[in-house]
């Protein structure tokens, strides 16, 4: 059973940077494909950005240019490099495996606000 913690969230202005950390436990974390996922109030969860377990990358089209997300599995862990943010991005921000998720963390609060 993979678990999994979000955390790096925040308050940041259009324009701004944060970047996201995931850190699973549980499992063989190295084996999985990963997943950030974001659900915006009032709005399904979307896939934001995946990377295999030999961290190829892709990303939904939105977010292309101003994401990069990585991995490192000696620490379990998958990161989210979000740059440029804008306003749209605001939502909260989750990891899972992909394509199959598994049990949801309680994610991180992203605002992009002036």
């Amino acid at each position: 059973q993979v678990q999994l913690v979000e955390s790096g969230g925040g308050l940041v202005q259009p324009g701004g940077s944060l970047r996201l950390s995931c850190v699973a436990s549980g499992s063989i974390f190295s084996i999985y494909a990963m997943g950030w996922y974001h659900q915006a109030p009032g709005k399904q969860r979307e896939l934001v950005a995946t990377i295999s377990s030999l961290g190829r990358a892709d990303y939904a089209d939105s977010v292309k240019g101003r994401f990069t997300i990585s991995r490192d599995n000696a620490k379990n862990t998958v990161y989210l490099q979000m740059n440029s943010l804008k306003p749209e991005d605001t939502a909260v921000y989750y990891c899972n495996t992909h394509p199959k998720p598994r049990d949801w963390g309680q994610g991180t609060q992203v605002t992009v606000s002036s």
